[in-house]
């Protein structure tokens, strides 16, 4: 353990740093707006950093690795489906929601703009939204509470349940008291560390294996198709792969970053940082599985915990490559792209249940500074949620993110895309569209999954056919909902 105090002595200093932006943060907050949606004043590079650091989780610097450290670059499929969806979704949806939100009686959360955009008065679509947001981001938060737990069960020699409850208070902490801002700042910094971090350890792996021959003879060795992008996979294996990129459109955590954006002039700009963010970030994840094939089989003595848990294969890398110093530097990263995902989802969650739940149906006229507090209560109670479902130290990081990420990519997905270019699309159809999308989601993951198919895809599909399909035979929109629409796209038409 001495010799790790190093490493310790980073982390420690890099959850301080974090608390710290949550204290700044939390005399920046004055009323709900400002808690949960920063007051809708982050700039393209805030915007673009914590869009990005919000949407690539643990799951970049352990569950990828870990995929193509076991299958090669067969696995790389996901990276690339990842990366249209992301672009996508900046370029058709992200200044849309930006205005859309505004003019929809200044939505705060989706089930509100939802409940706005097609007069809920009822609030039936806020309710289901609601909860479809409460399902998924449980098992959501989950896998971030596991990628956490790994991180410091790897290297702290802790125990799983510790080290849980350790990684969950470091992030639980600053957003209880800073919210939205204190997020978004945080994001900014831990995006920049992800990406030092995921640039630096396969160049260093490379360097230290030697010449390309060596590496190429490793490879060979260890997984004699690992520089296939095609090897053992079928048309439908690849088609789900790519298939994560519909889940872009359906993430409330990224969503809610365009929705708080300065002005929708900063979106194209944000766009661009974000997505070259994000292709080094995917490109360095992919490095670091594939070179760390050829480094393991250089070095079988030190595979033990790769071979027993793949998804520990850029931990290793850095723990052994590293003087401690940088090696706690690099692994920060990991514990940087936890919490700010994590983060992000702890606040949705508490979002939701405030204003859609507490606000919407118990106390409608409760002061800005009890949402405030109700809010902060409600990242408790998610987060302890989150623990539980994270209990299990079986539990893998990438099986839970392609749940959540499943669930809300077909629910709400088509019902975004949709809700901002078609204005003939109806409440029915909205409700019609979420429930479809879900339910098939979770039908397919627990009947059909033998299929091999990625339930993102008929949930997707079909909740976009059911959307249009009870749209045209229900009665159309009226006349003040059409207005409205009218009004949001010729205002995000001027503002391009």
């Amino acid at each position: 353990m001495s010799s790790l105090n190093p490493t310790l002595i980073t982390f420690l200093l890099y959850i301080v740093a974090m608390i710290a932006i949550g204290l700044m943060a939390y005399r920046a907050t004055d009323n709900f707006s400002d808690y949960i949606l920063g007051g809708r004043r982050l700039g393209s590079f805030v915007t673009a950093l914590s869009a990005g650091a919000s949407d690539m989780s643990g799951w970049l610097l352990m569950g990828l690795p870990g995929a193509i450290f076991l299958s090669g670059l067969s696995e790389m499929w996901i990276a690339i489906g990842l990366i249209i969806g992301a672009w996508a979704n900046w370029f058709l949806v992200a200044g849309r929601l930006r205005i859309h939100t505004e003019i929809q009686n200044n939505a705060l959360t989706l089930p509100d703009y939802f409940s706005n955009r097609f007069n809920d008065h009822k609030k039936v679509l806020r309710i289901i939204s609601a909860i479809v947001i409460l399902i998924f981001f449980a098992i959501y938060c989950a896998s971030g509470m596991v990628a956490g737990a790994r991180l410091f069960e790897s290297m702290f020699e802790m125990s799983y349940s510790t080290a849980l409850w350790i990684s969950a208070l470091a992030t639980i902490s600053y957003v209880f008291i800073g919210g939205f801002l204190a997020v978004s700042w945080t994001d900014t910094i831990q995006a920049t560390l992800m990406i030092f971090a995921l640039l630096l350890t396969p160049i260093v792996t490379i360097l230290s294996l030697g010449d390309t021959a060596q590496i190429a003879h490793a490879l060979e060795t260890a997984r004699p198709h690992a520089t296939s992008l095609f090897s053992n996979l079928s048309f439908i294996a690849i088609l789900s792969l790519l298939a994560w990129g519909l889940g872009y459109f359906g993430q409330p955590h990224i969503l809610v970053r365009f929705m708080a954006a300065d002005s929708v002039k900063s979106i194209p700009n944000a766009r661009r940082i974000g997505m070259t963010w994000m292709i080094l970030c995917l490109g360095g994840a992919v490095a670091a599985g594939f070179f760390g094939i050829a480094f393991f089989q250089e070095h079988p003595e030190l595979a033990g915990t790769v071979t027993k848990n793949p998804e520990t294969v850029f931990m290793e890398l850095t723990k052994i490559l590293f003087n401690p110093w940088i090696a706690g530097i690099v692994l920060a990263g990991i514990l940087a792209a936890v919490m700010s995902t994590l983060s992000c989802q702890l606040l949705v969650c508490s979002s939701t249940l405030t204003e859609d739940f507490y606000k919407a149906f118990i106390r409608k006229n409760a002061s800005q500074l009890e949402l405030v507090w109700i809010g902060r209560l409600m990242v408790l109670m998610v987060s302890v949620l989150a623990i539980f479902l994270a209990s299990n130290p079986d539990s893998k990081v990438l099986g839970l993110v392609a749940y959540a990420w499943a669930g809300f990519g077909a629910a709400f997905g088509p019902l975004i895309i949709l809700s901002l270019f078609w204005k003939r699309m109806t409440l029915s159809g909205a409700i019609a569209g979420m429930i479809i999308g879900a339910v098939v989601v979770i039908l397919w993951k627990n009947v059909f999954a033998a299929t091999g198919v990625y339930e993102i895809i008929p949930g997707f599909v079909c909740s976009f056919i059911t959307i249009i399909i009870v749209s045209l035979i229900t009665k159309a929109p009226s006349q003040d909902v059409l207005d409205r629409f009218d009004e949001a796209d010729r205002i995000y038409q001027k503002s391009k």
